[in-house]
């Protein structure tokens, strides 16, 4: 008799287990479970919600390494032991020494964002009764790709705490939730401990820690500085594109953030509505500050907001605008069903987040407080697309029956 036999006679024999949904999801996670449908009529297909979830943690793989690369780059640039590297293919970017370190700081944001994650959820799996559900497999794979790589982990755990139970488990657990989990625990991060979310010492590995030379530490990112007027992008377009920047562990690098847009859009797991319908709000709000900067409508005072001069396509490389558009906006079970809605909530979503990152200089990353709160109104938004459809259908059969 083998293992999966052996399994699965254990399971039959413990229906009546308080314990049973977390037997269930280990099972079903190495094996292909035994039991098959018998009555009614149902769709067959080959993908299911845990080939889902895998399909878009495959899209997430290259930016996590390319992170962990960048994390060790930083830090030795950062610190002078390396040259800058030239260009994406730099032979002092793809070295073992900068993936050593990614690797001692990166794995063990991804070990805990699933061990406390995972625990949650078997916690509430076997409180209420039901099975363990994949929708966190994404979740956790997202949050160590949208925060500082020094970040303690014990405050990650509290925040995975808090936005698995508050953003998803409260409302019922995965499919039922109106906001993104993954985003609910970068808003808490943030809100909750500012000091480690914000600022010119947290993007690079052991700038908080530096002594004796902290001007040798300079890991403000492009937005930081736009933010604050100094007037520059401190750093060359192209190295904005493949990534080779301070900034969160997986959202520099908008080269593989497209190439995982792509997947995603030909697997059909992604909206491509949703992506490009985000980028072309935030492209419309970049040129409306333009146009306001150009036309000296508000005269000195456009000092002040120095992104208001940054050229409107620029928006897209700079910050995390491209990473929440492709993985975040797209979640099937907080974002809009309809496809009129889906152009609609990207729209907002671009426009928004570009409104936010110029007119909150505390907060020039407005993207993910831009999804959570078009979160809140999609089903509003799918109820009046809805509605439309329903009147204008009433029309034509009034018009029919005149």
């Amino acid at each position: 008799m083998g293992l999966k036999q052996k399994l699965h006679n254990f399971k039959v024999k413990n229906q009546d287990k308080k314990w049973l949904p977390g037997f269930n999801a280990l099972f079903t996670f190495l094996y292909m479970p035994n039991e098959t449908t018998h009555n009614g009529t149902h769709i067959k297909a080959a993908d299911d919600l845990k080939r889902t979830m895998n399909t878009v943690i495959m899209a997430l793989v290259p930016c996590l390494i390319f992170g962990m690369f960048n994390a060790g780059y930083q830090h030795y640039l950062a610190q002078g032991l390396i040259e800058r590297a030239d260009g994406f293919l730099g032979a002092s970017f793809w070295t073992w020494d900068n993936l050593v370190i990614g690797l001692w700081k990166v794995l063990p944001l991804v070990v805990v964002s699933y061990g406390v994650g995972l625990a949650v959820e078997f916690v509430f799996a076997i409180i209420k009764g039901h099975e363990v559900e994949e929708g966190y497999l994404v979740t956790g794979m997202l949050v160590p790709l949208i925060v500082p790589v020094d970040i303690p982990l014990w405050m990650l755990s509290v925040a995975v705490v808090f936005g698995v139970v508050i953003g998803k488990e409260v409302f019922g657990g995965t499919g039922m939730n109106i906001l993104n989990p993954a985003l609910t625990i970068r808003a808490f991060l943030f809100f909750a401990y500012p000091t480690w979310m914000s600022g010119d010492k947290v993007w690079v590995h052991g700038a908080n820690a530096a002594t004796g030379t902290p001007d040798a530490y300079s890991g403000e990112t492009i937005l930081g500085s736009l933010a604050q007027n100094n007037g520059t992008l401190g750093h060359d377009i192209w190295d904005m594109f493949w990534g080779i920047i301070p900034g969160s562990v997986g959202e520099t690098s908008k080269f593989l953030i497209i190439i995982g847009a792509l997947f995603l859009i030909f697997t059909k797991i992604g909206s491509w509505r949703i992506i490009v319908s985000t980028l072309i709000g935030a492209l419309t709000m970049g040129l409306i500050f333009n146009g306001v900067v150009s036309a000296e409508w508000i005269g000195e005072s456009s000092k002040f907001y120095g992104l208001m001069n940054v050229p409107f396509w620029q928006h897209l490389i700079i910050g995390s605008i491209l990473f929440g558009a492709v993985y975040m906006a797209t979640d099937p079970v907080t974002a809009a069903q309809t496809n009129k809605g889906k152009w609609i909530y990207g729209f907002l979503i671009g426009f928004i987040s570009i409104m936010i990152r110029v007119f909150n200089p505390a907060y020039p990353e407005g993207v993910f407080l831009a999804i959570l709160l078009m979160n809140v109104f999609a089903p509003t938004i799918d109820h009046y697309v809805i509605q439309g459809n329903v009147k204008r259908r009433l029309k034509r059969v009034k018009v029919k029956a005149a």
